[in-house]
């Protein structure tokens, strides 16, 4: 029966040498030895690279950008554990299709043979789909191996990560894609100078999938030339940019942005504020955040700060993209720039504190309203002062009763936030 399922499965730990196979399909590596990059995963003696070798595989996802390696990796795990690998992608698969890998990995079960199942963009699969790899998951039937660009622990069932281990993926450097463009130029027959690895490397944003497309392109461009760095410019018009408005680059992004601008660094600033509008984030989210940080982390060190937030937030709504750029970089560098103090963040707290320990307490009888017939009797408004009339009236305890000489708000001494009477 195993001839029924073979031609299934996906080949692994091969190069494609087919000529009209993308480069860097024709270079893919097929060992540990010559796969290049994620050193925290795969040193000599990590855990992972361990599995590998002692063709131990287990059920895991591969997490990180694209052209990191999730794929490679993948059929490096199955090629070293003499497993089956089939290939699905999330995009286009569906339950049927699953079905159909799981029953060959019941068929291969019988021949004593394993699957490797990888799953490309595992994100993709809702709910549903995700609870119908869990059985086959917990009685070992395949070992799973999921890859995305995602962070799964957004956009995965719990049930199902906590079947898996999590490995995250990190970007190519430039010496790590230099080494993999130096690989494809020997593929393609062509010489490459330092400065056209570099600008190479530099150009594919850590994706080394793109660094081979960028050099095939520039290879086939200078044609019979040698290939220089005008050949490269012209096959890398736009670097690429990796931001996900509803991931981990927009989560990622805001809070870098949000610690830059509280730890007074303009120039981090402002380069995080280009990256979520180059990114295309929304500018109102972007607006409401420096609305939020201007009161939690300025305050009365420079009271101005909350206004010209808002107003950056008009702007945007009065003005709109990409002309509004102009007002949230004003903004971002004001916010960047400002004293900072969060004296007024810490009040509310402690006093939330005491409202949540002690409930809502009435206040001094002299504060309470007086205003309604029957009051006086019930010894509303007795014993008021008022400041106006008597300088008494500043110096007076306004808490509860049972809250008396509670202090909550202490000035930071920064900016326009000095020590004041009222502290």
């Amino acid at each position: 029966m195993d001839s029924l399922f073979d031609p299934a499965e996906t080949e692994t730990g091969t190069h494609d040498s087919s000529e009209a196979a993308p480069l860097a399909a024709r270079v893919r590596p097929s060992t540990l030895d010559e796969f290049v990059g994620q050193e925290h995963l795969l040193s000599p003696g990590s855990a992972l690279r361990t599995a590998i070798e002692q063709g131990r595989p287990h059920s895991m996802i591969l997490h990180g950008p694209p052209g990191s390696g999730k794929t490679t990796l993948a059929r490096i795990i199955a090629s070293s554990a003499s497993a089956a690998f089939e290939e699905l992608s999330a995009v286009e698969a569906g339950r049927a299709e699953v079905r159909a890998v799981l029953a060959r990995a019941r068929e291969r079960r019988r021949g004593e043979r394993d699957t490797i199942f990888f799953l490309d963009e595992i994100h993709r699969f809702n709910k549903g789909q995700q609870d119908a790899l869990l059985p086959a998951v917990e009685e070992g039937l395949v070992t799973l191996i999921g890859a995305t660009t995602e962070n799964p622990y957004f956009e995965l069932n719990s049930a199902l990560l906590s079947r898996m281990q999590v490995y995250e993926l990190e970007a190519l450097t430039g010496e790590e894609l230099r080494e993999i463009v130096r690989s494809g130029a020997v593929e393609l027959g062509a010489e490459l100078a330092p400065e056209v690895e570099e600008l190479i490397g530099s150009r594919a944003g850590g994706d080394a999938r793109s660094a081979l497309g960028i050099l095939e392109l520039a290879a086939a461009t200078a044609g019979s030339e040698p290939l220089a760095v005008v050949h490269v410019e012209d096959a890398a018009r736009k670097r690429p940019l990796l931001y996900d408005k509803g991931g981990d680059a927009h989560y990622d992004t805001i809070s870098a942005w949000i610690k830059s601008t509280r730890a007074s660094d303009v120039q981090a600033s402002v380069y995080y504020l280009a990256v979520m509008l180059e990114g295309g984030e929304d500018a109102r989210f972007i607006a409401r955040r420096m609305i939020v940080l201007a009161s939690e982390d300025i305050g009365n060190a420079d009271p101005q700060a909350l206004l010209v937030a808002v107003a950056a937030a008009q702007a945007v709504e009065h003005v709109g993209l990409p002309e509004a750029r102009l007002n949230l970089a004003q903004a971002a560098v004001y916010l960047a720039r400002a004293p900072k103090s969060n004296a007024s963040y810490r009040a509310l707290g402690a006093a939330t504190a005491d409202v949540r320990e002690h409930g809502h307490l009435h206040p001094p009888n002299a504060l309470r309203s007086a205003s309604y017939p029957g009051a006086a009797k019930l010894g509303r408004g007795k014993g008021y002062v008022y400041p106006h009339d008597n300088p008494a009236g500043f110096e007076l305890d306004c808490l509860p009763d049972e809250l008396k000489g509670r202090v909550y708000y202490t000035p930071s001494g920064n900016g326009e936030e000095s020590e004041d009477p009222g502290a």
